[in-house]
């Protein structure tokens, strides 16, 4: 057997209707598998319009599928594209079905939604259940409060998918955190699919240092919200610390967002102008660099951000946001009580002088390598541990199908 007949192929789908959160667990773990698996190539479907700004490694590569964002009031609507909702729905399940049917992946990893954003992968699952490739469900540590989450999943009746089409699931957390399926009735034969990996570890990739770097010449705070697009609140809050009379300790370099709306960034822009202590940039794709190199770290507390503190070993004040979901909110407040993060839970009035003080109370954290937690960043190396025992279990399900569907024939 030559070499391309012996490859492997993993498809991963992010449905990334809003923000960078899905698309970037995804780069992780698909630059994790093939750094791993030498015979192995991933391919990432994703609505992201900057997936292009990220950096793959070699035999990583991405379908970009029309994207579609999530408005405030719950509806959906095509991001760029002058047609209607369903159209592009239409679009992307066609592509998404397509380029599954073409790229034959042995493993298929669908990110949070188990039919995919509004049910776009439920043909692509039935057609690659049936070529026998293995279906993993992945799930974040948190997806939201079980009293909102039961119902949500009852509505889009999840339970069949979990009992009949995933071969998988695999939580991307530990469960001295969270269990984020707490709270729902899960049959006996789905929980023995449940796997808890560990979080996902990130490093510094080895490419030069990003610009801003140069301009940050004392010990500052990373002051980061994710895509940004609800970033405004936080941004404002500590900003405002640094335009009072009395100082935080660390000068501040913010990361504004590429999704953050373009007229708040500039207001925000001209403000940090105007403070000698603070610097901001819109976007980098190496925030684990920016991250490396600061002192601590306030953010909202999405997954990756978190994945982020515990791998570079920061001390951090989460403040999490609190609509449309609870998910970071559960996350930071979990981590706090186990001691690796400072939480700041918003109380509507954002004091600037509450602010100061909890910045000024960073230093007196403990890292989170001081709090041990077994398994807590192991989730790459069981994510290829996986891997490697599903790819076997595939070939002699193939086989079974091969030899199954010639005895048809003849």
């Amino acid at each position: 057997m030559n070499e391309i007949e012996n490859a492997r192929r993993i498809l991963i789908y992010s449905h990334d209707s809003f923000g960078l959160g899905h698309l970037r667990r995804c780069m992780v773990m698909a630059n994790s598998l093939v750094e791993q698996n030498q015979n192995l190539s991933v391919l990432i479907l994703s609505g992201s319009p900057i997936i292009g700004s990220f950096d793959f490694k070699a035999r990583v590569d991405f379908v970009r599928i029309p994207g579609i964002i999530k408005l405030r009031n719950g509806e959906y609507t095509s991001l760029s594209l002058h047609i209607d909702t369903e159209q592009t729905l239409a679009m992307r399940a066609s592509i998404i079905k397509h380029t599954a049917e073409t790229f034959d992946p042995h493993i298929f990893i669908v990110d949070k939604e188990p039919y995919g954003l509004k049910g776009e992968v439920t043909d692509t699952l039935e057609m690659l259940k049936a070529a026998g490739t293995h279906l993993v469900l992945g799930l974040r540590d948190v997806l939201d409060d079980p009293s909102l989450l039961g119902p949500e999943w009852q509505r889009k009746n999840v339970l069949p998918a979990l009992e009949d089409l995933y071969d998988d699931i695999w939580i991307f957390g530990v469960k001295q955190i969270y269990n984020p399926l707490a709270g729902i009735d899960i049959p006996a034969n789905v929980k023995r699919k449940i796997t808890y990996t560990g979080y996902l570890p990130r490093s510094v990739s080895a490419v030069s240092d990003p610009a801003i770097l140069s301009e940050m010449t004392e010990p500052y705070v990373l002051v980061t919200v994710g895509g940004g697009g609800d970033g405004d609140v936080l941004t404002d809050w500590v900003l405002r610390a640094y335009e009072g009379n009395r100082q935080p300790p660390l000068h501040a370099l913010f990361v504004l967002g590429p999704f953050m709306p373009p007229e708040t960034r500039a207001s925000f822009r001209d403000r940090i102008q105007k403070l000698p202590r603070v610097r901001a940039v819109t976007f980098d794709s190496h925030l684990e660099s920016l991250m490396q190199e600061a002192s601590a770290v306030v953010a909202m507390g999405g997954y990756n951000t978190f994945c982020e503190v515990l791998s570079m070993n920061k001390r951090a004040l989460i403040i999490p946001r609190t609509v449309p979901r609870l998910e970071q909110y559960i996350r930071a407040t979990r981590a706090a009580d186990a001691g690796l993060i400072g939480a700041l839970i918003d109380d509507g009035e954002r004091e600037s002088d509450t602010m100061l003080t909890a910045l000024r109370h960073l230093a007196q954290q403990k890292k989170p390598s001081e709090v041990v937690i077994p398994g807590l960043l192991d989730g790459l190396t069981n994510l290829n541990r996986l891997v490697r025992l599903r790819f076997k279990e595939v070939d002699r399900r193939r086989t079974t199908l091969s030899a199954s569907r010639r005895a048809v024939s003849d």
